[in-house]
């Protein structure tokens, strides 16, 4: 798996971008675990999303992959695969603009949940806006209407579980909210 070229001295918002690594993390049963976010202020504005987060210091995205999927789930006991998918989006959240440049990546658990993910390390803007997590089938995430990002992902996921890893990362459209 190809690794990204580290350079100490960028931060996460090289080029004006935060660089992200997010996790589509499988269960042996196929299910994908998500967050259930909302705006810190106003519980009603949700949506449901894909571990991860910024990139901190001079790790690899790699590196920040696994931090914060155990951060944010408490999950360690897995197999980071390739990246499946990049994509560049900007939104509004808790009062300010982010712009960010998100790579997805697999992975996999061998054992089953018994229960709720529990996180490590939230920080105060996680604790503030994280309400807790769910594994999703393919077939529940076809056919909710709750927010999802990235938009599309139930046909992303099915792509997935159909045909395999892609060759190479996968550009989505760009998202801007």
């Amino acid at each position: 798996m190809p690794t990204e070229a580290r350079d100490p001295g960028a931060d996460s918002f090289a080029g004006g971008l935060r660089r992200v690594a997010r996790v589509v993390l499988l269960d042996p049963g196929d299910r994908i675990l998500l967050l259930h976010g909302h705006e810190p202020d106003d519980p009603a504005d949700d949506w449901w999303f894909t571990p991860g987060g910024g990139l901190e210091g001079d790790e690899t995205r790699e590196q920040a992959a696994l931090r914060e999927l155990a951060e944010e789930t408490g999950i360690t006991d897995v197999e980071l695969g390739p990246v499946l998918w990049r994509r560049r989006c900007s939104f509004p959240f808790a009062g300010r603009r982010w712009n960010q440049d998100e790579w997805y990546y697999l992975a996999r658990t061998a054992h089953a949940p018994r229960r709720e993910p529990e996180p490590l390390a939230l920080t105060e803007l996680e604790r503030r806006s994280v309400a807790g997590a769910r594994w999703w089938t393919c077939r529940e995430l076809a056919r909710a209407h709750e927010t999802v990002y990235p938009t599309r992902l139930a046909e992303l996921l099915r792509t997935l579980l159909d045909e395999g890893p892609p060759a190479k990362p996968v550009t989505l459209d760009t998202e801007i909210v």
